[in-house]
């Protein structure tokens, strides 16, 4: 112990407390757990459990076992220094975990009960607090309660924490095996989508309560062993109707609910492997990437290509039709014609998620049917002439009112003139439709046979000044 410098004391357990160290000569930090029991012999050292089983075990998300001392019969472990365990991340957060955080460590914490139960043993004490993070690795430590498979019951009945116990072990069974540790990783699952554990048991018959709330009480047929196990102890499951889990954790999608749910079944031997569980759809590459919500996407422009194409398309209409004036861009006109909620897809308006009311667009039905087939622009109805008239089905055809709008220029009047009432041929109209001595107001062409009025005051002192204006303007300037 000589060749580590003890920084802090990170906890104290039941067994032992664990240090923070740092290799005097390399700078490496360690952790070094301390056992309180004496060993007075290295052969009883190398019986402990916790050894002989981190020492099989070797795989990238278990805690890695540096090195053994035993020092004035005292034995010390020394591991490698991960920064929290996953309980105290759980704590710190503010925000629940996105799912995709939620996989990963599910899936390196899983990885690692493969491992061990592939290689013979089970951990019967999987909980947060025994699972360590550093960064994005997620690794699996204390094993001090970890039994062969093969081991030979009867086991103790107190194994793991009560919140993540399986309820063959909370029934007090003494045959369990491996899947115990499945249980505990589905409400260990759960508990990383809400930060809230799943069974919160103050005892463990309210323990059983709380797993027969969200499960439902079982049935014989789901599992027989379970009502044996009650019966010896004279326990009587709490009468309950499942809750969807999907009420409980909603921030999972469906695969993760399948999931909790297999790995969460009454009966051991009906729980889903961890073989099986690696290659549930859940961890697959294709639900990594959440699916994009339509109706958030805005809506996109067209390529570079259909781009050009469309220009091209335009282009020709102009060299087709020369006659044609240019469109206006603002305006009336320019406005029907510019407006660009005809290209909103449906179910794709930024501000909503409704789907936006159809609006009328001066070229038909843009993207939609007219589009679906071989072209990838924007089809432009044709310019039909002028003199051409629509069909008899008493509706103007889109290329009819694009025709009409067309023929509006830049610095027309865009709205049509006011009708005029009571007025007597030969006679100019004033303003507001008055009758009055002027040619014209606003710019719009005067009546034809009448005099034009003058756009300029008379000069003082000149003739007599006569129509509307000049009358107004001899009497202000006396």
């Amino acid at each position: 112990m000589n060749r580590y410098k003890v920084t802090k004391v990170l906890g104290d357990g039941t067994y032992g407390s664990v240090l923070r160290a740092q290799n005097k000569s390399t700078g490496e930090w360690v952790a070094i757990k301390k056992m309180k029991q004496k060993y007075y012999s290295w052969e009883e050292c190398m019986k402990l459990r916790e050894i002989n089983s981190l020492r099989k075990l070797i795989h990238p998300n278990i805690v890695k076992l540096k090195e053994v001392i035993r020092e004035n019969d005292e034995l010390h472990l020394v591991f490698e220094f991960m920064e929290a365990n996953l309980y105290e991340y759980m704590k710190a957060r503010v925000r629940p975990l996105p799912e995709s955080k939620v996989r990963n460590i599910m899936y390196q914490t899983l990885q690692a009960v493969h491992h061990v139960h592939k290689h013979g043993y089970f951990h019967r004490d999987m909980k947060p607090e025994n699972l360590l993070v550093s960064g994005d690795t997620v690794k699996l430590a204390d094993f001090g309660l970890a039994r062969e498979i093969r081991a030979r019951p009867p086991f103790t009945d107190y194994v793991s924490t009560r919140w993540y116990r399986a309820p063959e072990v909370l029934l007090r069974s003494s045959i369990y095996n491996s899947p115990l540790d499945i249980w505990a990783c589905g409400g260990i699952m759960a508990e990383l989508y809400t930060l809230r554990p799943l069974f919160p048991g103050a005892s463990e018959s309210d323990q059983l309560y709380k797993i027969c709330s969200v499960l439902g009480t079982p049935t014989q047929a789901q599992w027989p062993d379970g009502f044996k196990l009650a019966a010896q102890i004279g326990f009587r499951f709490p009468q309950f109707v499942p809750t969807k889990l999907e009420s409980i954790v909603p921030q999972s999608g469906p695969d993760g609910i399948q999931l909790m749910m297999a790995m969460l079944a009454w009966d051991p031997n009906k729980r889903i492997s961890t073989g099986k569980i690696l290659t549930h759809p859940y961890f697959e590459a294709g639900s990594m990437t959440e699916a994009a919500n339509p109706s958030s996407q805005l809506p996109q422009l067209p390529a570079a290509e259909q781009r050009s194409e469309v220009a091209s398309v335009a282009a020709a209409a102009r060299v087709q039709k020369p006659s044609v004036p240019s469109l206006p861009q603002s305006g009336f006109a320019g406005d029907q014609l510019f407006n660009t909620k005809g290209s909103w897809h449906e179910g794709s308006h930024p501000n909503t998620g409704r789907k936006p009311a159809p609006e009328p667009s001066p070229f038909g039905n843009i993207g939609g049917k007219e589009n679906a087939g071989g072209s990838k622009g924007f089809n432009l109805p044709p310019l039909q002439p002028e003199g051409r008239k629509s069909s008899g089905t008493g509706k103007k055809s889109p290329g009819a009112r694009y025709l009409k709008m067309a023929r509006y220029q830049p610095g027309m009047q865009q709205m049509p003139a006011l009708p005029v009432v009571g007025v007597k041929p030969n006679m100019p109209m004033g303003i507001g439709g008055a009758p009055s001595q002027s040619s014209g107001f606003g710019g719009l062409p005067s009546l034809p046979g009448l005099p034009q009025r003058k756009d300029s005051l008379p000069e003082v002192g000149g003739p007599k000044p006569t129509g509307y204006f000049g009358a107004h303007a001899a009497r202000m300037l006396g």
